[in-house]
């Protein structure tokens, strides 16, 4: 086993630190923007409480054209590009004005943000705002997806990724309700 020196390890935080500093930025710029929105994903299980570090931020949302523009507005000074074509096109000029997508996936100045209408396991935006909780990110009060509705769409996912995050959450959830509502 390699043993290695404080200072990897320090150097390993501080990226991580600042990768969840720059995503919280995003969220904070997008929730600025007007649109709607839960947020899902391995930022969600970081928010929870979860120790695995995540590489992007993942939002459900509705992608109306009127959103698309909110969100194109957001993001303008931030050169987000589809990370999905391999022209990497340009967000601000793709989908064109009026026309639908149903998800995106970005990449930014910032960070990734992927934005999906529906979640693998549990629906769209209306399902998963059900049993969404509120947080307060940087002043702006979100929509963060619960624990359980988490656990299903990482379970649903069938990734060994998603499935070691699954048993963390689940883990977590364990852990507050045996501390109770004060707790939790």
């Amino acid at each position: 086993m390699t043993k290695h020196s404080p200072w990897c390890w320090s150097w390993i935080s501080c990226v991580a630190t600042e990768r969840m500093q720059s995503l919280s930025q995003l969220l904070q710029r997008i929730a600025d923007s007007g649109v709607e929105f839960v947020i899902i994903g391995g930022f969600a299980g970081v928010l929870h409480g979860s120790a695995l570090v995540t590489r992007g931020l993942d939002i459900c949302a509705v992608l109306t054209p009127a959103y698309i523009e909110r969100l194109r507005e957001a993001l303008k000074d931030l050169n987000p590009r589809h990370r999905m074509t391999p022209q990497a096109l340009s967000f601000l000029q793709v989908p064109k004005p009026g026309e639908t997508v149903t998800n995106l996936y970005l990449k930014t100045d910032w960070g990734i943000v992927d934005i999906l209408t529906s979640v693998l396991g549990l629906g769209g935006l209306d399902r998963i705002m059900g049993g969404a909780e509120q947080i307060t990110i940087g002043g702006r009060t979100c929509r963060l997806i619960g624990i359980d509705d988490l656990i299903k769409a990482k379970e649903a996912m069938g990734r060994e990724k998603d499935a070691l995050a699954a048993k963390e959450l689940r883990a977590i959830r364990a852990k507050r309700s045996a501390a109770g509502p004060e707790g939790g």
